[in-house]
Order: C-alpha cells, then sequence, then structure tokens
C-alpha cells in the first residue's frame, strides 16, 4: 500500500482514478517503458469492453501478478505476487513515480506525492491469505459507512450496493461485472473463491459478520 503524505488525497477527479489504474497495466511489463506511455499518451481504453489494450507493443510479460486492488481517495492497496526477483519493488516504484509525475503536472505542484516508500507486507499464515482480498474490497465502506471497522454495520444491503456500485477496484470483476479486467490476473483467487457466485455469498458472510480479529495482526493502514 501507498498513501499521500501528510494523509492528503491522491486522486481528486474519475480522471485521476483512471489514470493510476492505467498505470498498473502499463507498468506492470518486464519491458522498458516508453515514455510517451508513463506521462503523455494514455493507452486506447476501450469503453464498451472496459479494457486498456496498446497497439504496436510486444505482449506484456509481467512483473507481477495483481490479484485485487482497491484505490481510495488518499491511498491504495494492492495484493500481489512476484514473477521475477525484484518485480514488486520494479512495479511499486514505477507506479508511484509514474502517477507522482502526472499528478504534479496536472495540479501543478512540486515535491513528493506519496507518504515515503510504499509499504508491504508479506502474506506468511494462510488465515491472513483468507482474509485479506475481502478486507481489501470492502475498504470503499470507509467512505459511507464507517463504522464497519467497529464490527456495527447496521444495513448490509446498503453498504452491499454501495460497493457494487465502487469502480475503483477490482471487486466488480471478480463479480464478473467487467470493470478493469485486463488489470488483474484472477485466475488464483478465481479458484480460490469458486467463481463470481461463491464469491458474492462470501462478500455478504463477511460483511455479516466482519471477522477483522482474522487480520488484526497485520499492520494495513
Amino acid at each position: 500500500m501507498s498513501r499521500g503524505v501528510d494523509k492528503r488525497k491522491i486522486f481528486d477527479s474519475d480522471q485521476d482514478y483512471l489514470r493510476f489504474i492505467h498505470n498498473l497495466f502499463v507498468f506492470n511489463d518486464q519491458q522498458p517503458i516508453n515514455g510517451r506511455y508513463l506521462f503523455k499518451k494514455l493507452p486506447i481504453y476501450d469503453i464498451a469492453r472496459r479494457n486498456f489494450a496498446i497497439k504496436e507493443r510486444l505482449p506484456r510479460k509481467l512483473l507481477v501478478k495483481i490479484h485485487c486492488f482497491c484505490l481510495m481517495p488518499n491511498h491504495y492497496h494492492l495484493l500481489l505476487s512476484p514473477l521475477i526477483d525484484g518485480g514488486i519493488s520494479l512495479f511499486m516504484k514505477r507506479v508511484n513515480m509514474g502517477y507522482a509525475k502526472y499528478f504534479n503536472q496536472k495540479y501543478q505542484r512540486q515535491g513528493t506525492l506519496f507518504q515515503g516508500r510504499f509499504k508491504s507486507i508479506l502474506i506468511t499464515q494462510e488465515a491472513h491469505f483468507i482474509h485479506l482480498p475481502y478486507y481489501i474490497h470492502l475498504n470503499p465502506l470507509d467512505i459511507n459507512f464507517g463504522e464497519w471497522r467497529e464490527r456495527c454495520l447496521t444495513d448490509c444491503k446498503k453498504a452491499t450496493k454501495f460497493l457494487d456500485s465502487y469502480r475503483w477496484s477490482s471487486h466488480l470483476d471478480y463479480l464478473s461485472k467487467n470493470n478493469f479486467p485486463s488489470v488483474t490476473q484472477r485466475d488464483f483467487l478465481d479458484s480460490f473463491f469458486g467463481g463470481p457466485k461463491n464469491y458474492k455469498e462470501a462478500i455478504n458472510q463477511w460483511l455479516e459478520n466482519l471477522d477483522l480479529k482474522s487480520i488484526s495482526t497485520v499492520s494495513l493502514e
């Protein structure tokens, strides 16, 4: 995860969210990244399929698998697996530097955008792994349902409806509602969840039970 310096907002518009998600797609590549893709020219965004596609470029050789992600106004969470030695560090450096460059140019600002180096946690316990994807996808509840962290969510239906309307995460793709399907590599977690129907049922159960104790030993914020 990374957070804005002094907890400042790092996304001020839909264009900012879209730009960061573009970076997740483009920078996940072992090939050198041409500057025009870094800061100037966005890849083609297929509105109908909600997919990124780059013309006149070799197929990507991924640095990491992006299992899931969630963007919040002042921070973001990613669940990653490296595919090469140092893949996560290189990927995160590209993502943060590229987005900070874009953000500073757009808003005519200077200086650091993110609070230090990205924070990483190695997942070694199965109990943590089982619950983290749900936790990441539930982060948007902080916007309108902050009480969920106190395990006192009173209206699960409204919370579910809100999550299903929030575009800036991989939640919708796991529900098989194409949002940004080309960004994530979902085969592993899809197998774990047992498909979209089981994922939907499981996240609804998570909302009802809010089992935060299972990941209480992992510092996620």
